[in-house]
């Protein structure tokens, strides 16, 4: 039975505007995502807290369901932005990333989902950053696993293309 094995959409060496500078603004993109994640959360806590006092203490039973609550809240969340037309959390948005399927298509739900999952099980390893070191299109671990790489979106990529030709000796020729 043959298997379709696709090739890889993207090349870092006949488009590495599409990796320029990606992994850093990763990082600022996770911090971005890791603050809408937690704000409701920590909302959510103040609330409880409040209901706890209004009903002299039985309210505060509600704390038992906020870690299962901020599990759900963050797998929806990844699973939701990363599933948009864009491809991206809303800290990806903000730093013009996107993500993308090893063989180009764009990211969905359950991709979405399962890729904080891994990712939060990786990252329990930090050492295992250095794989973004180690390859050419700076995938981390867990991009490796589930096929996924997380390139600069098209408009960021059209202006790092148009910086690089101006910057170029031949300009054009």
């Amino acid at each position: 039975m043959p298997i379709d094995i696709k090739p890889h959409a993207y090349d870092p060496e006949r488009t590495p505007e599409l990796f320029e500078g990606v992994l850093a603004r990763r990082v600022v993109a996770f911090v971005i995502d890791f603050v809408l994640i937690a704000v409701p959360v920590v909302v959510a806590a103040m609330l409880i807290f409040a209901f706890g006092i209004i009903t002299l203490g039985l309210g505060f039973a509600l704390y038992y369901f906020l870690p299962a609550a901020t599990v759900i809240w963050a797998l929806f969340y990844c699973g939701a932005t990363l599933a948009s037309p864009a491809s991206a959390t809303i800290g990806m948005r903000v730093m013009d990333l996107e993500m993308r399927t090893w063989y180009g298509a764009p990211a969905y739900f359950v991709l979405g989902a399962v890729h904080a999952i891994v990712f939060w099980m990786t990252m329990s390893f930090p050492p295992v950053l250095l794989v973004a070191f180690l390859n050419e299109r700076r995938r981390l671990l867990h991009d490796i696993v589930l096929g996924t790489v997380v390139i600069n979106n098209a408009r960021r990529a059209a202006m790092l293309r148009a910086a690089m030709a101006g910057m170029s000796p031949y300009n054009g020729l």
